[in-house]
Formats: C-alpha cells, structure tokens, sequence
C-alpha cells in the first residue's frame, strides 16, 4: 500500500512515469522501507498506463465487493439476568440524566439581566 501511495504521490507531484529511485525517495523520506522486487513489481504493471484509467478500474472492481456482513441478531438479557436493573431503575436513571441536561441550558445566567 505505502507503494501505491508513493507512486501516485509522485504522479500528482508532475512526474507521469516515477522511476524505482523517485519511489525510494519518497518513501525514505517518512522513514519507510520498500523492497526492490515490489517496487519492480508495481512499476512493471502500471508502465504504459494512464491513472486515471487504473483508478476507474480499481473503482469498478471495488464496486463488485460485498461490504457489509450478516447481522448477528442477539436477545437482551432482562430483569435479574441483565445485573439485577429492572426498567423501573433505568427509567429513573433516565429522568436524572434529563433534569441535568434541563439546567445546562440556561448556564447560570439569562441575557436580559
């Protein structure tokens, strides 16, 4: 990933066709280490092609991915076996939360004092 970033870093910098060294550059200049055989790797599959067209493609091989997973449906424990809370104490608990809000709002002064 850190070389894509790198190759394209390059690309946007003005240079249409980053050579290994302009790569390595880049890269030694956040401290990052890259292995030739990758960098050769990268450089041989992209040579002779234009970004933007293997960006749109990279975009249309995402679209075909699945990203979202199957809900996982659980029931919430009640009464004793949720730590004892029954829905009385939590609606108590609730109102308390709502009463302070209430008095934040006006924050201890009014502006036509």
């Amino acid at each position: 990933m850190k070389l894509i970033a790198a190759y394209l870093l390059a690309v946007l910098g003005g240079n249409t066709s980053p050579s290994a060294e302009d790569l390595k550059s880049i890269l030694s200049s956040v401290g990052a280490e890259a292995e030739e055989e990758r960098i050769e790797f990268l450089l041989k599959e992209v040579h002779g092609k234009d970004i933007t067209e293997l960006i749109a493609s990279g975009r249309e091989k995402l679209a075909s991915v699945p990203s979202g997973g199957g809900a996982v449906a659980m029931a919430a424990p009640t009464g004793a076996a949720a730590g004892g809370a029954t829905p009385a104490a939590e609606a108590k608990e609730e109102k308390k939360v709502e009463e302070k809000e209430e008095s934040d709002d006006d924050m201890g002064f009014s502006l036509f004092d």
